[in-house]
């Protein structure tokens, strides 16, 4: 990702979507991301920041349901928790993994309610959302879209400097989207443009 340089001005704050700021430091832009991989059960979120081209994890786990509740409780349980961790962070944009075909109807039909929710959240705080393959995840984090889940956690590993393997994998994915969506969001498109 290209930076922007700004010569010896120490700090611009460009306003955006819905009052959300975007910040232009001396090392170029700094966004910060919610990546999500969506799940009823297991729900990965991740915190990741973007300061010129250096990424760093800021927070990153899951929000986890029992599978006795009833759904309308654990859907519940997932907008609670990322809604706290979206006022906690305020990140500029979420980052999700696109809700692909699955022969399993039942399993794609309890993901899409956890995504549907999970989109619900960013849209009641005014946060914009952007999706994404899991191929283009792979492509973005591994630089090939027919990457393994262990290859795509490698490079997170490497690309965050995390020592420790994230788990679970849902852990790994959601911060592979934050990843993807900093590198790929069309600053434009979200008014993340630097305003001279």
């Amino acid at each position: 990702m290209s930076t922007v340089g700004l010569g010896d001005t120490p700090l611009v704050l460009c306003n955006y979507f819905s009052g959300l700021s975007l910040f232009i430091s001396k090392k170029g832009i700094y966004m910060l991301a919610l990546g999500i991989d969506p799940g009823t059960a297991i729900c990965g979120y991740a915190v990741v920041s973007l300061e010129g081209n250096h990424l760093t994890p800021i927070r990153y786990g899951a929000v986890f349901t029992e599978k006795d509740l009833l759904m309308e409780l654990r859907l519940k349980k997932i907008y609670e928790e990322l809604t706290a961790i979206i006022e906690e962070y305020k990140p500029d944009f979420m980052s999700v993994e696109k809700l692909f075909f699955n022969t399993n109807v039942t399993t794609a039909i309890t993901v899409g309610q956890a995504r549907g929710v999970i989109v619900l959240t960013a849209a009641n705080r005014g946060i914009p959302v952007v999706e994404y393959t899991p191929i283009q995840i792979k492509q973005a984090v591994v630089g090939y879209g027919g990457a393994s889940k262990q290859q795509v956690t490698f490079m997170v590993q490497k690309l965050l400097n995390i020592r420790e393997t994230p788990k679970p994998d849902d852990v790994a994915d959601a911060l592979a989207t934050a990843i993807c969506g900093l590198h790929s969001i069309d600053k434009r498109k979200y008014g993340l443009e630097l305003k001279r």
